[in-house]
């Protein structure tokens, strides 16, 4: 699969043997990484999709993504699904970034570009979640288009819905 590429970042789909490296602190060959990259969430993330690619192959485009900057090509955080799709087209998301670099719209631009990959693809819902006092999440998740559906004690919860395919997003070049 082909990076996706936005206005200031490079969203690169991950490979099992680049998810294992991450895991092992290894940056690889002709990418370098930001300061605080990976974060304890970037490894976890790589660790959920080695145990998918084990299980299941791997899951392209429903994956982890690598968040690079254009501009240097350095790595700045990871987003991706947590699992492929359900048997009602339903997708989980999650993403985050090193410190060093929040609150400049990345993680907004990168999550606009993977809903528009997944309602390319004719997924029906993407989901996530963030706990009561990410605010700064919540943000980002209702900026890139995702509303509040719910909340319990620790989490609340945002979703995504499109009621009809959208394949003439790839029709007319792709997101």
């Amino acid at each position: 699969m082909e990076d996706l590429v936005t206005a200031r970042l490079v969203l690169h789909p991950m490979s099992a043997r680049e998810a294992a490296a991450l895991t092992r602190g290894e940056p690889g060959a002709n990418r370098g990484w930001a300061a605080g990259y990976p974060t304890r969430a970037d490894t976890a993330g790589a660790l959920r999709h080695l145990e998918t690619c084990a299980a299941h192959g791997d899951p392209a485009p429903f994956g982890a993504y690598e968040i690079r900057r254009r501009d240097d090509g350095r790595a700045i955080g990871g987003l991706g699904f947590h699992s492929p799709p359900d048997q009602d087209g339903t997708l989980t998301v999650g993403y985050g970034l090193v410190p060093g670099v929040r609150g400049r719209g990345y993680a907004t631009e990168a999550l606009r570009a993977l809903l528009l990959l997944a309602r390319g693809y004719g997924i029906t819902r993407v989901q996530g979640d963030t706990d009561h006092g990410n605010t700064a999440s919540q943000r980002v998740m209702a900026a890139a288009g995702m509303r509040l559906v719910g909340e319990d004690e620790r989490l609340k919860y945002y979703a995504v819905d499109w009621p009809e395919p959208a394949s003439d997003i790839w029709e007319a070049g792709g997101p």
